[in-house]
């Protein structure tokens, strides 16, 4: 063999030697990642939801309870009426979509099990009329942050409907939003609630005691406790005294477990036939907010925090700079508490790295409470509902509670079209 062909052979040899030292990492990688795929996996999104809003007690009730719960961030199965609410989902990795059963604690207080129903493929929509012309829409977005008295500098940011271009129009909506980590109503997955059982989770109902998840290939061993830690978040009670023309202090009670808060607020100012969108968030960077009125995994939290988006535990109050809702219809205040998140999994992971793992199942719990109210309600009121130093309505008087009915309230629905223009 002649010394070309020799280094050829050699170059050869090195290039498949290379190639593969690339693959094998990513196979054992891939080995791994299909090692640590558990034969059940298991979601529970437990929701707390209510309305502060004069008029309306925190049941809210019909048709408009579950308009306002859904936008204060209520759960996505449990139809966002105020109260607390639940999403289960069940995927088995041998039989996607099956049928399962779901035995809980008595203090969850809906009977001894929930059933489990797999969700139907959805059927063809129609599509929409090809010929319908697309009208640019008129008005404007006006972005405001942070809490203080007066707006900073270099506030709003503002993006014009009849002059922004796509690009524009997409960087000013993005933000920082929530992964898609919890209970999924998607074909392959059995779920609760359903159309067999529909009933509403108790105001006064724990997830605290012992849970057991069973159905057609389901490991036996799906059995599990949630401890208090983990339970549904306390009720937040809003208020949001002052003149809107003028500095409003948004005040709340502390919620025990929760690890921050994030608040939004959005009213709507028109002028002919064109509308702005006023909007703020307690943020002390630019942050819109579409995506954080959801449940958020605690590392999340901790990144946020650390961002300065969100606002500490310990904090019960933000203040509204002056002016920014002065001349807007009916805004309102929505806010959210983030809780804890339970991870398990049967068998549990391996402390040393790189060890095989196997597990038969895997659980998720998750937590968030979320309340709204009308900014500057209790001027409306007569101030008679003003907020305390921890945020929580004082006491009414026995005159106040004589003359309530005499008092003009707000319409919730008026309220809604003057924000969202219907």
């Amino acid at each position: 063999m002649s010394p070309i062909q020799t280094r050829h052979r050699r170059t050869l040899l090195a290039r498949r030697l290379a190639a593969i030292a690339l693959v094998a990492p990513a196979a054992f990688s891939t080995v791994q990642a299909q090692d640590a795929r558990p034969l059940a996996q298991y979601w529970i999104d437990a929701a707390t939801s209510s309305m502060s809003i004069p008029g309306m007690d925190q049941a809210g009730g019909g048709m408009m309870g579950a308009m306002m719960g859904g936008m204060a961030g209520g759960a996505r199965g449990g139809g966002g009426a105020p109260g607390r609410s639940l999403d289960l989902s069940l995927y088995a990795r041998n039989k996607p979509g099956a049928d399962g059963t779901h035995a809980i604690p008595p203090p969850l207080k809906l009977g001894e099990s929930l059933p489990l129903l797999a969700v139907k493929p959805a059927g063809r929509t129609q599509g929409r009329d090809t010929d319908e012309q697309y009208e640019r829409p008129k008005g404007r977005i006006l972005l405001y942050w942070g809490c203080g008295a007066q707006v900073r500098a270099g506030q709003p940011r503002v993006v014009d409907f009849s002059k922004s271009s796509p690009e524009e129009y997409g960087k000013f909506m993005s933000g920082r939003s929530a992964p898609d980590r919890g209970a999924r109503h998607t074909p392959g997955h059995a779920v609760w609630p359903n159309e067999r059982d529909k009933q509403q989770v108790p105001r006064d109902a724990s997830l605290i005691g012992s849970h057991a998840v069973s159905g057609e290939s389901v490991p036996a061993s799906l059995k599990f406790a949630v401890a208090a830690g983990n339970d549904f978040l306390g009720a937040i009670r809003m208020t949001a005294a002052g003149n809107p023309k003028e500095a409003v202090t948004a005040g709340w009670n502390a919620i025990d477990n929760a690890g921050a808060y994030f608040l939004t607020a959005m009213g709507s100012k028109r002028g002919g036939d064109t509308a702005d969108m006023v909007m703020w968030s307690s943020s002390v960077v630019a942050e819109p907010g579409w995506g954080l009125m959801d449940y958020l995994p605690p590392s999340l939290v901790t990144r946020y925090l650390g961002e300065n988006v969100l606002l500490p535990p310990a904090t019960t109050q933000c203040v509204i700079p002056s002016g920014i809702f002065a001349e807007t219809e009916g805004a309102m205040v929505r806010m959210i508490a983030y809780g804890p998140e339970l991870n398990l999994a049967h068998p549990p992971r391996p402390a040393r790295a790189g060890a095989p793992w196997n597990p038969e199942w895997a659980v998720r719990v998750r937590t968030k409470s979320t309340g709204m109210t009308m900014l500057g309600a209790e001027e409306q009121r007569g101030g008679r509902a003003g907020s305390g130093r921890s945020g929580q309505p004082a006491a009414e008087s026995g005159a106040d509670k004589e003359s309530e009915g005499k008092q003009e309230m707000p319409k919730p629905l008026d309220l809604l079209r003057g924000i969202f223009g219907r």
